[in-house]
């Protein structure tokens, strides 16, 4: 204070006010930087290490092998691979056999150990696609047996790593990109294991869960928002569903069981009954999204709507709604990415199971990919420890596909007023 009684500005008390003031507000920047950059790193770590693990979950190692079907012909006749039976014919020629007694021919007594239990369906798909290598000799290349395929990347044992370096100096090894991990489905034999059958069901249990949770909790949100009496049913209503967007996933998942299952008796570990118990743990999230969006929107738009002679559906639809969308698809495909990340409640439902072929509908028996990634994470074979990391990288780009969509979408329809 100044003799006047006003604050002295200049004064060394005020002086060390602003800077104790300026020194405050640096830290709380650096701490802001800080967590930015902690969380920076640790979403580093995480891709890294994934992708890092995974990455050869993408590679697949071959080994060639020569038949002389001349020498040793095939027990087929050439007839049968023109018709739908030629898998089945070939099953039965005596492809096994004759790979590894060539295997063994070519690379001594442990030739056979060398190549996968099922590297004859690689023969097989060759054949039935070419005929024509019936007529002679034909180098083809197989896939290699897990403990090659480890050394090959740089795991395995000493003997496995040996093994492998003499195919290597032989010319008889090669690693090359594993198309059949994208497009087959589960298998035990960790050289012919894919994730379409798991994709699919995941896209088919995604589609159940979109057309179910987004129209019920739109119109939901709606209703409370523009239509319904505050009250206390109300206010329980509104207080059950911020209870339900709470609940533990595992819970859904009972319910699932309970209603979908035992008492509708809907297929086991099917599409239709994951879709049902994943929408209604993802219905809550909808409609918070959705109110927030449509509270949003200011009360003008409103007035100024039905000053022109619009009605209160008209408000709604034609004006409230559409300024509400960026914000009503963010929140959905962000409760739907959380959905497509579910485990607990789609393994109280039963999809679990063993998925050799693809789903084709909607009620045929189906797995998702964190299901089938925790099932490849429980098998004993080490062939498996890649694949599970791949499939964790696959189910990372789907989540952040769907996250980038939310950004587009959110960008789209976005307007100003």
């Amino acid at each position: 204070m100044n003799r006047l009684g006003l604050t002295d500005w200049n004064g060394p008390v005020m002086r060390r006010r602003l800077a104790r003031r300026y020194a405050a507000e640096r830290r709380f920047r650096l701490l802001g930087l800080g967590a930015v950059l902690l969380s920076a790193a640790f979403l580093a770590f995480l891709l890294v290490s994934m992708i890092g693990q995974g990455a050869t979950g993408f590679l697949r190692t071959e080994v060639r092998v020569t038949l002389d079907f001349k020498a040793a012909p095939l027990l087929i006749d050439r007839a049968a691979l023109a018709g739908r039976g030629a898998d089945l014919a070939l099953a039965n020629a005596g492809i096994p056999a004759h790979l590894n007694a060539a295997a063994t021919t070519a690379y001594g007594g442990e030739g056979a150990g060398y190549l996968s239990e099922n590297s004859w369906l690689d023969v097989r798909d060759a054949v039935r696609d070419d005929p024509a290598l019936l007529d002679g000799k034909a180098s083809f290349w197989v896939a290699a047996a897990t403990a090659i395929d480890l050394a090959a990347k740089g795991h395995g044992t000493a003997e496995a790593k040996a093994a492998y370096a003499k195919l290597k100096q032989a010319g008889a090894v090669r690693k090359t990109f594993n198309a059949g991990f994208l497009t087959r489905s589960n298998s035990n034999d960790p050289t012919r294991a894919g994730i379409w059958g798991a994709f699919k069901g995941s896209l088919l249990t995604m589609i159940v869960t979109l057309l179910l949770a987004f129209p019920i909790g739109v119109l939901s949100a709606v209703y409370l928002e523009e239509y319904a009496p505050r009250n206390r049913m109300t206010d329980l209503i509104e207080v059950s569903i911020n209870n339900l967007a709470a609940v533990p996933s595992i819970i859904f998942g009972l319910l699932g069981l309970a209603v979908f299952l035992n008492t509708w008796q809907l297929p086991r570990s099917a599409a239709l009954v994951g879709g049902l118990t994943l929408a209604l743990m993802t219905m809550p999230v909808i409609v918070i999204a959705a109110r927030n969006a449509i509270k949003s929107v200011p009360p003008s738009i409103r007035d100024a709507a039905l000053g022109v002679g619009a009605s209160p559906v008209q408000v709604v639809f034609h004006h409230v709604l559409p300024l509400a969308l960026p914000g009503i698809l963010t929140g959905t495909i962000i409760g739907m990415a959380r959905a497509l990340g579910e485990t607990a409640p789609l393994l109280m439902i039963g999809m679990r199971a063993f998925i050799a072929t693809p789903p084709d509908g909607f009620t045929d028996p189906a797995t998702v990919l964190p299901v089938q990634i925790f099932l490849w994470s429980d098998e004993v074979s080490r062939g498996f420890v890649e694949k599970t990391s791949a499939a964790i990288v696959v189910l990372l780009a789907f989540l952040l596909a769907m996250n980038g969509l939310a950004i587009y979408l959110r960008n789209r329809f976005e307007r100003r007023w």
